[in-house]
């Protein structure tokens, strides 16, 4: 069974045959280069960001490192909504408003 951490999901191969599973990553052409260049700046820090390990010695990325702690809220606020969703959607409003006024505000 293969777990991937870039997105929920697994996949099991129930064969006795080895499979191969090809990931591809296609460059869109742009008009200006640019606009180009800042394209692929972009997409390799992300891919660096969100890379999960291969093999024994990969390094996972940021962003999958931080997944792992942010599920778990997510986890909890599933938790939560199941039980009242009015005071889900009060929690979730009440925390966005804070992280908006923390981002914005000026002294």
């Amino acid at each position: 069974m293969i777990f991937d951490e870039t997105y929920l999901h697994w996949a099991a191969n129930k064969t006795d045959q080895d499979r191969i599973i090809l990931f591809c990553d296609i460059e869109r052409p742009m008009k200006y280069r640019s606009s180009q260049a800042i394209n692929r700046i972009i997409g390799r820090f992300l891919m660096r960001a969100a890379a999960s390990p291969n093999e024994i010695g990969d390094r996972t990325g940021g962003l999958n490192r931080a997944f792992r702690y942010l599920y778990s809220i997510r986890l909890v606020g599933k938790r939560l909504k199941a039980w009242n969703r009015t005071a889900y959607y009060i929690v979730k409003w009440v925390l966005f408003g804070s992280i908006a006024v923390a981002l914005f505000w000026r002294y």
